[in-house]
Order: structure tokens, then sequence, then C-alpha cells
């Protein structure tokens, strides 16, 4: 089965939803995918999952995962394995897969797989290892497409926040955050705060039932007016801020925001998904891809080129490695401190190298 995510996500977020066998998500929005695990988690918790996670290093890394979908559990169901990372599976794997499909479809193996991966163009679903999924699993494209869309996602986080905006508002925040997707839902999460704290409170209580997305029986009512009172901005920066000051090269002002979302302890999952996309827009557009085709805002446009300029291919072919070492930090794996390496990653960006390559 294929959906996109603005058809799929509202079926998860309902009550008995069959989790077992193989799911797919592509895209290039890491919160889409931040979304879908959190709508599939009260169902996994339900039913009594052992979650966890692999991440794909290298071909070979699929062995760990076929291990894990094959064990025994004394204190758990079944498992749910959150899978990330784009190398592809094998001829073996992939019928090991199809194995392990048929066999959930059946109800001989519970187990749920949920790999996370880049967007998928038509000739990659047409290849071998995508026909398990597309046959026998649940594949989600999450891609955004539209402006409607977007704000279609956006109404349903609203309403799981205990919040309904007019159709004025909803025109000021998507001005406001220049249709910016995260940004725009991290203005949510601060008005549901502000206006409906009991609610929120309320979710977060009962965060572990699977059916928690459809208690929120009250909801607040937001117009105009209440919107640009809560937007009138506090002192604090967020991702976005980050995201322009980087663009543009104002390395003090990158220092000054990185610091300040240290001490606000902003989640440093989004501060690395703000840079991460950055560097890989760059990255495309010294490859010579229309920035218009990479989602890019005409009002932004000038800022990526600016950015692209102040760099090379020599240094750009070093980002992948340093994002990898702010994840591995992020994790807990390394011992260097996250902040720090975010710090080194927002100046490279902003043009400002702290470490010379070996």
């Amino acid at each position: 089965m294929q959906d996109t995510f603005i058809q799929a996500y509202p079926k998860l977020l309902q009550s008995d939803v069959a989790v077992a066998g193989l799911w797919l998500a592509h895209g290039d929005e890491p919160l889409l995918h931040q979304w879908l695990i959190d709508a599939l988690r009260p169902h996994w918790r339900a039913q009594n999952y052992a979650i966890k996670r692999i991440e794909l290093v290298s071909v070979k890394s699929w062995q760990d995962v076929l291990s894990e979908l094959g064990s025994l559990s004394l204190f758990d169901d079944a498992s749910a394995l959150i899978v990330t990372g784009n190398h592809k599976p094998d001829k073996a794997v992939i019928a090991e897969l199809e194995r392990f499909a048929v066999e959930a479809q059946t109800g001989v193996n519970s187990n749920s797989l949920l790999w996370l991966t880049s967007k998928q163009d038509r000739r990659a679903q047409t290849s071998k290892w995508f026909a398990p999924f597309a046959q026998y699993g649940h594949i989600i494209d999450c891609n955004l497409y539209d402006e409607r869309g977007r704000q279609q996602l956006l109404q349903i986080q609203a309403q799981q926040f205990g919040l309904r905006l007019s159709q004025e508002a909803w025109q000021l925040l998507l001005s406001q955050t220049e249709h910016h997707l995260l940004s725009a839902y991290q203005t949510l999460w601060r008005l549901s705060y502000l206006f409906a704290p009991e609610l929120i409170a309320d979710i977060n209580k009962n965060k572990h039932d699977a059916h928690h997305q459809n208690r929120t029986a009250a909801t607040v009512v937001l117009d105009i007016t209440d919107l640009q009172a809560a937007l009138v901005s506090d002192a604090h920066f967020s991702v976005f801020d980050l995201s322009d000051a980087m663009l543009a090269g104002n390395q003090a002002q990158v220092a000054k925001i990185i610091f300040q979302l240290q001490a606000t302890d902003e989640p440093t999952t989004l501060v690395l998904w703000a840079i991460s996309k950055d560097m890989r827009q760059i990255m495309a557009l010294m490859d010579g891809q229309d920035p218009q085709a990479l989602g890019i805002w005409r009002s932004k446009q000038g800022l990526y080129q600016q950015a692209c300029r102040r760099q090379t291919k020599a240094q750009t072919a070093e980002w992948s490695a340093l994002i990898y070492r702010c994840d591995q930090a992020i994790k807990g794996v390394i011992r260097q401190p996250a902040w720090e390496l975010l710090l080194q990653a927002a100046l490279e960006l902003a043009g400002q190298r702290l470490f010379s390559p070996r």
C-alpha cells in the first residue's frame, strides 16, 4: 500500500492500527519522519513492542536488522525496529525481507520494521529492493508538494495541541514563518502553552495511550488579534533565525543564536536538522540543481547563492562527516559535547572554519 503522508498520518492517529510488517517512509523532511514515529509509538507500546533503532552504516548493517527481526524476547511480545540510512539491501536481504513481510501478513511474525530513508524517485521505486515494501508493506511518501498539504498537516497538529485558528490567523502564521514547516510547528507549540496549557498537560499525561489524540474535547479558538499579540516577538531565537544567520554569513549572530538555543534547551536534534538541511541545499545548488526544484523560496534564494559563493567543493565534501559526528554526539556515541560540534558546523556553513582538515 502506498500513501502520501497527509493520507496516512490521520489514519495512524486512530485506534487499532496494525503495525506488524514492513513500513517504508521516504522523503527529505525529517519532521515528517519524526511525526510518523510519534504516531506509531503509542501503537507499539499498547501492543507491548520493544522499540529499537538501527542505523545503516553499510549494506552489512542489514544483517543486524534481520537478526533483530528473527530474535525472540522473554519480556516483549514483538520488536519494532526504526531503521535509518540509505544503504539498500542486497539480493539475499531482499528475499529475507519478503519472507518476513509474508509471515507478518499471515500472523506468523508480528515484528514491525520502519525504514526511514531519503526521497526515492520513480526510477528507485522500480528497483528490486523497493518491491517487498510495495507489494507486502506500507510505503509513505514523506514529501510536501504544495502549501495546501502543509497547512492541512499543521491544522492536524494544532488540533492535537487543542487549538483552532481562524483563516486570517492561519494566513498570518504562515506568512510570519515564511511557510517553513518546522518554524510554524514550533510557533503552534508555543501558542499551546500560552493559550491551552491544561490541554497540553492532559495530552502529555496520557501520551502513552494510543487513543489520546482523539480525546481532546475542548478547543481554544484563536483569531488574528490573539496571534498578533503572541507573535510580538520575545527575545528568544529559533532554528529559523539560525538558518538566516548561517546563510548570510553573520558569524557573530550564529554564535549568539547557538548559545541562546543551548541556554533555552532547544532540542539538539532540531538544531542539527536545520544545519544539515541548509548544508544539503547548498551542496545540491553547487552541483547545479535548480533552487526552485529544491523547494527554496524565492525570497531566500539570494541568501543560498551567497552561501554557495563562500564555499568550495573541497569544503562541502567534509560536511557529511561533520553532520555524522554531530548526530553521534547527540546520541551519546562519542564524548565530544553536541553543542560544541553544532557550533562548529553552523560556523562552517557561515564561512568560518574552526579547524583545518587533517
